[in-house]
């Protein structure tokens, strides 16, 4: 089994289809080598995306780019049944039984265009998930090499022991952010290393560049500093930031904006003196460390 690993930044296409920027196969294409050309090689997916659309207009795009498969890596997730067109669904809900799981992964698979998913991940916790039909699930997707790696989203310390006592678990997506900063604090980046879970954030740059309000406020007024300390822009820093913590965080970020994907991976090398980085937390709580 070959070992996965990830870039230092992902790339997130949640907003790639037709639920936001309605991107062409060209278009996808192009963007694809965009990330590449700046180190980032990791793609991240959901089944539902798009209303479950999105996938397949990225392998379409992929296809059309002709990028060597080995060269990137596919994250993609599965659980969540919605409400849409593709499928026949009354109300939301999750299905974590085992005939779903490696069908949604398959489907996952036809989808992109490939014959298997660097990292497979459950997307939300369900109340009613058996640990031991997930496990089953996952080891018959890892022994047929249609999945590298496991692990999860959303989920909490207890959650995620339930899952790892059976299986593997070997990453995380949760929010994790300047502005949502609690998963420092509740245990959940602290759990994730003592058993070497690698945490991915989805929103690595919070709520800083979509709300106007106290914090946010707060926070741009320290960040217009440190930018010209540091020669980089407010999304850099805030990515070296979450990126800082010692559990090896991996943003996945969402834009396609080509200008800011070329300055993102400057985030992995940025190290904030420590007193940069307390100044954002201490900005974003709005008083001093405890």
């Amino acid at each position: 089994m070959m070992k996965t690993k990830l870039s230092p930044v992902i790339a997130g296409t949640m907003n790639w289809g037709v639920s936001d920027k309605k991107l062409s196969s060209n278009e996808m294409a192009n963007l694809i080598h965009v990330c590449l050309n700046n180190t980032i090689t990791t793609f991240d997916h959901a089944d539902i995306y798009g209303g479950y659309t999105t996938e397949a207009q990225f392998g379409a795009g992929f296809k059309e780019s002709k990028v060597a498969r080995d060269v990137v890596q596919f994250v993609s997730k599965c659980g969540i049944q919605h409400v849409c067109n593709a499928r026949n669904n009354r109300i939301k809900h999750y299905d974590y039984s085992k005939d779903y799981i490696i069908w949604s992964v398959e489907k996952s698979l036809k989808n992109l265009l490939t014959d298997y998913l660097d990292v497979f991940l459950l997307h939300r916790p369900s109340p009613l998930m058996v640990a031991d039909e997930i496990a089953e699930a996952v080891e018959q997707l890892k022994k047929d090499g249609k999945i590298l790696a496991f692990g999860l989203s959303n989920f909490t310390p207890s959650q995620t022991d339930l899952i790892q006592q059976k299986t593997k678990v070997s990453y995380n997506q949760i929010q994790f952010s300047a502005t949502h900063f609690e998963p420092m604090l509740d245990g959940s980046l602290d759990h994730m290393q003592v058993h070497e879970i690698r945490p991915m954030a989805w929103n690595p740059l919070g709520s800083v560049f979509r709300e106007d309000t106290g914090q946010t406020r707060r926070l741009k007024k320290v960040l217009a500093g440190l930018v010209d300390k540091y020669h980089v822009g407010s999304d850099v820093i805030l990515l070296a930031w979450i990126m800082q913590h010692p559990s090896k965080v991996i943003p996945v970020a969402g834009t396609v904006n080509v200008a800011r994907i070329q300055q993102l991976t400057k985030a992995s090398q940025l190290i904030l003196d420590k007193e940069d980085w307390f100044e954002i937390w201490t900005e974003s709580m709005g008083n001093k460390v405890p």
